[in-house]
């Protein structure tokens, strides 16, 4: 592609943009564009067929469409995962994928702290007792209904050390915590990563940062969650394959964890009958898939999208 592509489509803009951002350069990257806010699959090829360019975040594109497309040159992931492309078909096809990396470390460095800051000074708990009236009922000037802990001197395990589990452990050192990394399921044997079976029982925190693949998926179940201590947090902005949802409701219930907090599910978004949405479940909060959502992050995203149209095109 030696020029500007003619015409380029966005399967799914409201995953990423909910008309906060600049979308100035995306739109300079290719002469027209076709914005969708949303595509289900019947929609896809339609919507696709005469794209030079297609944009996808999570919709999927597999090889039986990507060969009914000759114009397509260029597809690019609004993320970093490209498990939603057929990799292999595009590759034969001589068709381009190009993802984005590290656009949200900020966002969800912040957004694991967050959690684990309001675990520990039990901020979900005083806010309900204070909209209770526990407080002006109360004989003394404070409350101390909900022991509070201080995270200086407290030990936070990773498990995937890459650009996110670094970062989150540079914050974490900076709070006082001790910092042990998880050696990589199926052999690692780099100086200083710690047997997963070693490490769990040392950690107060236990946080997820490692991609989903064969080997990690159901890598904490319940015989990991039976080695952690039972005041333990469990934090996961990874992949929710990653933790073996009906063992984590187990121990939960059981009180053998004392927390978990995890913005992702292993299907999203989930069924109402998921087994981690039961009302019955102490202990646990979800947020939904938005540790990496900060306006920041999606204009950053947004933007290293539209470089990589630019940076193709120019190839």
């Amino acid at each position: 592609m030696s020029k500007r592509p003619q015409l380029g489509v966005f399967l799914d803009l409201a995953s990423t943009d909910r008309g906060d951002l600049d979308l100035g350069r995306l739109s300079a990257a290719c002469a027209a564009w076709a914005f969708h806010e949303a595509t289900r699959p019947d929609q896809v090829l339609e919507r696709v067929r005469a794209a030079e360019v297609v944009v996808t975040n999570k919709v999927v594109l597999g090889a039986d469409l990507l060969r009914s497309l000759p114009r397509l040159r260029l597809i690019c992931v609004a993320a970093t995962g490209t498990n939603n492309v057929d990799l292999e078909a595009a590759a034969a096809l001589g068709i381009a994928v190009r993802n984005v990396t590290g656009y949200a470390t900020a966002s969800v460095v912040q957004h694991c702290f967050a959690c684990i800051l309001s675990h520990v000074t039990r901020l979900p708990d005083y806010r309900a007792s204070v909209a209770a009236g526990d407080w002006c009922r109360s004989a003394h000037f404070c409350l101390l209904d909900h022991p509070i802990e201080e995270i200086a001197g407290q030990t936070l395990g990773i498990v995937g050390f890459g650009e996110l589990g670094r970062a989150v452990a540079r914050l974490a050192e900076c709070f006082g915590m001790a910092v042990l990394t998880a050696a990589r399921p199926g052999g690692d044997d780099r100086p200083g990563r710690i047997p997963l079976h070693e490490l769990l029982p040392r950690v107060d925190v236990l946080s997820l940062h490692c991609p989903l693949t064969p080997q990690t998926r159901g890598l904490i179940g319940a015989p990991e969650l039976a080695l952690m201590k039972p005041q333990a947090l469990l934090l996961n902005t990874a992949r929710g394959g990653i933790v073996d949802e009906p063992a984590l409701a187990a121990a939960l219930r059981a009180g053998q964890l004392g927390a978990a907090v995890l913005d992702v599910l292993s299907v999203e978004p989930p069924p109402p009958d998921h087994p981690l949405l039961a009302a019955d479940i102490p202990n646990l909060t979800l947020t939904p898939h938005v540790a990496w959502a900060s306006r920041a992050a999606r204009q950053r995203l947004i933007d290293a999208v539209a470089a990589n149209i630019q940076d193709f095109a120019t190839r």
